[in-house]
């Protein structure tokens, strides 16, 4: 499981005309969460991406999501799983079938929830069109 975390103002997601999750958050900033399930991810991975994406200390001043409130803007992405390391192709092999994927999303989301963590997410399987503005910009490679 891979996922890119990237300190934001503000984030949202449209899926055709309809913005489907969104976060705004000037004051405390907020992480939007590119995550990519694995095909050979550890049956507990998603505990560990929950913990990180809650517990990392990447807002301001040393802060994390938990420490200050910050909402999360969650959005699977796939691709991250992407292997580019021969040819001009990426390979999807790595990736995990949407059948498995989407219930670990949903695990994140919830585990998220549990924590007291407001999350908005993006919509599964969708065409998504995804805006951010970074702050930073600080971005960070997670992989569990």
């Amino acid at each position: 499981m891979k996922a890119v975390l990237t300190r934001v103002s503000s984030a949202s997601v449209t899926v055709g005309d309809e913005v489907v999750g969104s976060i705004d958050c000037p004051e405390t900033g907020g992480l939007l969460a590119l995550v990519g399930v694995g095909a050979a991810d550890e049956p507990d991975a998603w505990e560990t991406m929950v913990r990180k994406i809650a517990e990392l200390r990447i807002l301001d001043n040393e802060k994390s999501v938990s420490d200050v409130g910050a909402p999360v803007l969650l959005v699977s992405q796939f691709t991250l799983m992407g292997k580019t390391a021969r040819g001009r192709r990426p390979s999807w092999s790595d990736a995990a079938a949407g059948g498995i994927a989407e219930p670990v999303m949903r695990r994140i989301a919830t585990g998220l929830r549990e924590r007291g963590i407001h999350v908005e997410e993006g919509r599964f399987g969708a065409m998504m069109k995804v805006a951010s503005v970074n702050e930073g910009p600080f971005t960070v490679l997670v992989e569990c």
